[in-house]
């Protein structure tokens, strides 16, 4: 594997023997990397680059998409060999190399271990009261797979699944209105010489203990776009922070808000490049607290495009 540094374009896993130790190596040094130049231009450029991965494979985890960009930062889309080839009619050109992510295990669970039935046998538990073979499904863990972007293949071109145009909204404000009984959100789009909140775009509250629903309040504008990022951003501040009161917290979340307007605006066709990510706000925050933040950026933003799309 090739050394990473901040700088590095690429990595690959190519020797079977260690890859499953390189890749889980590779995330650890990227998000070590990250907290320690939170403060740094080039780590706001780092995330960035990750969160633009984000937006193009919404429903894969931050480990996935952190082992994508290291791989092949212009991946597009990625499916299996045979995928391509039965699905879409397309083959992976001669001489590509895999890009390797995290496939999980399904099979056969005990349901006191949680193990496969092989690692059951192995382990200290007793459990007896029903064969493996009468045992329900379940993830057992995670296995190096092996998948290809789209520009590694050839064959049918591929269905359009583009949405709206950049910097046009479509009708993605009347959807984003729409998303609100999904979320148990209450939502209102306040007037301009109603707006109250100062120079604030939008905000997100919960009125009183009693209330705990979130309501949010976006300032209308001409601009659907930035009406419709300023929507999601609040959506978000809904998902990720109830119940967080502590200020120091709550300024840090606001960076997990825009990174999921800036994930989900991407994803609806938005030019959101001139979001600020102002990642100084974690730097004291050690490398745990920045993967579960991470995780969190990633979860909530497929909720919303799971919504938005359903």
């Amino acid at each position: 594997m090739s050394v990473m540094t901040a700088s590095a374009s690429s990595v690959s896993f190519e020797e079977t023997d260690t890859r499953s130790d390189e890749m889980h190596s590779t995330i650890e040094q990227w998000i070590d990397e990250l907290v320690a130049g939170v403060d740094d231009a080039q780590a706001s450029n780092e995330f960035q680059d990750w969160l633009d991965v984000q937006s193009r494979f919404h429903d894969y985890s931050y480990r996935n998409t952190l082992l994508i960009k290291r791989q092949y930062p212009e991946a597009t889309r990625v499916a299996g060999y045979r995928t391509w080839q039965e699905e879409f009619d397309r083959h992976v050109k001669e001489g590509e190399s895999a890009i390797w992510i995290w496939a999980p295990i399904i099979t056969k669970q005990c349901p006191e271990c949680e193990n496969s039935p092989s690692y059951h046998e192995d382990s200290d538990c007793e459990y007896d009261e029903t064969p493996p073979e009468e045992w329900s499904k379940g993830l057992v863990g995670f296995n190096p797979a092996p998948v290809f972007d789209v520009s590694q293949t050839e064959g049918e071109p591929l269905p359009d699944l583009d949405t709206a145009a950049t910097g046009d909204a479509g009708n993605l404000v009347p959807r984003l209105l729409d998303m609100a009984d999904d979320l148990d959100v209450t939502v209102r789009i306040v007037p301009a010489d109603e707006w109250t909140h100062g120079e604030a775009k939008g905000v997100c509250e919960r009125l009183s203990p009693l209330n705990a629903q979130p309501v949010v309040e976006v300032r209308d504008r001409e601009n659907d776009a930035d009406l419709a990022r300023t929507l999601i951003h609040e959506y978000a501040h809904a998902l990720l922070h109830a119940g967080v009161t502590e200020t120091a917290e709550r300024s840090k979340r606001e960076v997990e808000a825009e990174s999921v307007a800036y994930i989900v605006g991407r994803y609806c066709g938005l030019d959101t490049s001139r979001s600020a990510f102002y990642l100084a706000a974690w730097e004291s925050d050690d490398p745990e607290v920045v993967r579960e933040r991470l995780d969190r950026i990633s979860r909530t933003a497929e909720e919303l495009i799971e919504t938005l799309d359903a």
